[in-house]
């Protein structure tokens, strides 16, 4: 890991500590990604790399699992990003540099998936069913012909499916139905029923321990 960045701690830097802040942050009202990213504000200013505001902007989006589309979590979307700035690939030529930082993506998201439960998706650590546009359920059960057709290398032509798209044809593939937009009130009830405070000070836990064992001689 050459490319480490040599991000300066500051005296006393307590990984423990940054994981409170994240979900401190997340009661005060940031969403999960912002919360976790805000954790480290204070470094990545001290060392040149982002100011807060620049962190609120990024974070913006991925509350939620990606504007509330229950995708991937926000808190590890922030982890994502905080591995950008620890490994930073900034030379597109540079393959090395990238498969430093994606070495560190797959080992946050393993090190996440041990901390809760196997997952690093939204709908899947809150225990969210993935629900499917009724629209689309046709093609959905498709797949089973589907199944059939790969194991017997025949093709039913009453179920065959286009294998390119012109200008006027829909993709054919099932589509979620996502939530509103409008993020749930934050009321104590809220932060009691869900367990994203916990899943955000896990996220920077691992962030924090990762920034402590490279600084280290």
């Amino acid at each position: 890991m050459n490319n480490f960045n040599n991000i300066t701690l500051p005296e006393g830097f307590d990984p423990e500590e940054r994981s409170r802040r994240a979900e401190e942050n997340f009661r005060k009202g940031y969403n999960c990604c912002q919360a976790v990213l805000l954790a480290f504000a204070d470094i990545l200013e001290a060392n040149s790399l982002a100011s807060k505001e620049l962190l609120v902007a990024l974070g913006s989006g991925f509350g939620g699992g990606m504007g509330r589309l229950r995708e991937v979590c926000g808190s590890f979307s922030a982890a994502v990003a905080m591995a950008g700035f620890i490994l930073p690939a900034c030379n597109p030529g540079n393959l090395e540099e990238r498969k430093d930082n994606y070495a560190l993506v797959q080992e946050f998201a393993l090190s996440f998936k041990q901390m809760n439960g196997g997952s690093i998706v939204c709908r899947e650590l809150l225990g969210l069913a993935k629900q499917t546009n009724p629209a689309n359920q046709a093609s959905a059960g498709n797949g089973a012909q589907n199944a059939k057709t790969a194991a017997t290398g025949t093709l039913d032509s009453e179920a065959a499916v286009p294998c390119t798209l012109d200008s006027g044809a829909a993709a054919q593939v099932p589509a979620t139905v996502p939530e509103s937009p409008m993020p749930s009130a934050r009321t104590e009830e809220y932060y009691r029923k869900r367990p994203c405070g916990r899943i955000i000070a896990s996220s920077a836990l691992i962030i924090a321990r990762k920034l402590k064992q490279l600084s280290e001689p």
